[in-house]
């Protein structure tokens, strides 16, 4: 029988983790119906984590391991332009396709081992989609009351 090594272990533990704060973040996005929810940022969180972690593993003198980095940020901004249109005299989808961004910056530090940064920023983030949402929603209402 084969064990993981603690290697293998430690890439599950981060992908793991990777899978949660997109999942919590894809939550918020998917009471509110809002496009890419539960699954899209589970998905994107663990992609940029597994890329990362892959990059990391490229060693040699001719390896550029943040070329990866890169990719996944060209990448993820590739996936957040088709969240966004313009409807009427609005632009739907902007504040999921710049939180995918985001998230995609998550799986890279979870990826790269900062964890605690990961978190951070995924309570960070919900913090400016939920309260500050209630906040900018009051400043619309005041504005057109003028």
């Amino acid at each position: 029988m084969v064990f993981p090594s603690p290697f293998e272990i430690e890439m599950v533990g981060k992908l793991i983790l990777s899978a949660i704060l997109g999942l919590i973040l894809g939550y918020e996005r998917e009471i509110h119906k809002r496009p890419a929810g539960l699954r899209t940022h589970s998905l994107v969180c663990m992609g940029a984590t597994l890329f990362t972690m892959i990059s990391i593993s490229f060693t040699g003198n001719y390896v550029d391991a943040s070329r990866i980095a890169a990719g996944v940020v060209t990448g993820i901004g590739f996936i957040g332009g088709g969240l966004i249109y313009k409807s009427e005299d609005r632009v739907i989808g902007l504040t999921t396709a710049a939180e995918l961004w985001v998230l995609g910056a998550i799986g890279l530090a979870v990826g790269i081992g900062y964890y605690f940064a990961a978190i951070v920023t995924t309570i960070i983030v919900l913090f400016i989609l939920v309260p500050l949402k209630h906040i900018a929603e009051n400043i619309k209402r005041k504005e057109l009351l003028r």
